[in-house]
């Protein structure tokens, strides 16, 4: 005799849960998951130099970076010498976070805004120890909203509750869309406020401003390059499978999030698909030539795959390339 099962529930999503039980699910996921995977006396996701001088040696050509030279001693003994430096006991760690209209959309299990709470609170639990502080500037339609620099689970908590709790804008008539927020001034707030050198953690789908013009540098690629050149950046970008491919779906309304325009599309075009393809293609790797020129290293996260495999195997290649023999990273001997 067959004796009857009950069908299995599937497991709620995070964007099925409440805040609260999303912070429970966020916190278990990295301190059991991805602290497991990380497991060293050093867990941060752009492991590198510190900033404390601890004396000079000689310049080692393709490996060494020009801006560490000591031009004192290099001066004084006519050999090019760099400095060289311990790590910091004590990280400061500042967050960007880009919570503006294109940041709402999502066509996976999590949206774009919801990955980004994900990476934040990867960050933040990661990154957690004694004397470690945590700052965050979001960037809101509204403007720049800023969290000090703080220690402690409660103060990481707090933000990660705020993030998820934002209210989300949306909604707007054609045209009638208030200015979508800038990039850019964002980052110079940051690099105002991060006086002492540490890491900063820019969270983005980098799309404010892109030229039309793939060959032309973003408006948010000067501040970024300043910024970068005293940090060790991590530039996270969060995109979603629906923004580089478009489904044969029959007519559709297209809407610009950060403006309100919308336009009808018919996707059974072939043609049309490949062109939109093509397009977002380009524009990705318009934001990727303009995150290397800047000297930021990049995470690539997807609504659609899993975030925390993701963050392990970058930040397996991180240490993978920290400790690369000379001629691995010079290219050369």
């Amino acid at each position: 005799m067959r004796r009857a099962t009950a069908p299995v529930q599937a497991e709620p999503g995070l964007a099925d849960l409440a805040p609260d039980q999303q912070l429970r699910r966020l916190e278990l996921t990295v301190t059991r998951r991805l602290d497991g995977m990380l497991q060293g006396q050093h867990r941060g996701l752009l492991p590198g130099p510190g900033s404390e001088i601890a004396g000079s040696r000689e310049y080692r050509p393709g490996e060494d970076e020009v801006r560490r030279m000591d031009w004192a001693v290099t001066a004084r003994t006519t050999v090019p010498h760099v400095r060289e430096v311990d790590a910091d006991r004590e990280l400061t760690t500042w967050l960007l976070v880009d919570a503006s209209p294109s940041m709402e959309f999502g066509t996976a299990e999590l949206d774009k805004r919801e990955l980004s709470v994900a990476a934040v609170a990867a960050v933040g639990f990661l990154t957690a120890g004694a004397g470690n502080r945590l700052g965050a500037q979001v960037l809101a339609p509204t403007g720049l909203r800023r969290f000090p620099a703080r220690g402690g689970r409660t103060h990481l908590l707090g933000l990660l509750r705020a993030l998820l709790t934002a209210p989300r804008a949306g909604g707007y008539d054609d045209g009638a869309a208030p200015a979508p927020p800038d990039l850019g001034d964002a980052l110079a707030e940051v690099q105002r406020v991060a006086t002492r050198r540490g890491l900063v953690v820019l969270v983005s789908d980098f799309l404010d401003g892109l030229p039309d013009d793939h060959h032309e540098q973003a408006p948010w690629e000067p501040a970024l390059r300043r910024l970068a050149a005293r940090h060790q950046v991590l530039a996270v970008e969060v995109t979603d499978p629906r923004e580089l491919e478009l489904p044969d779906v029959g007519l559709v309304t297209l809407v610009d999030p950060e403006t309100g325009r919308r336009r009808e599309v018919w996707t059974g075009d072939p043609a049309l698909r490949r062109r939109y393809a093509s397009a977002a293609a380009a524009q990705r790797d318009q934001v990727r030539r303009a995150l290397r020129r800047s000297g930021a290293a990049h995470l690539a996260l997807r609504t659609d795959r899993d975030w925390t495999a993701d963050i392990v195997r970058h930040v397996h290649a991180q240490r993978r390339l920290a400790a690369a023999p000379a001629v691995t990273r010079g290219g050369s001997a």
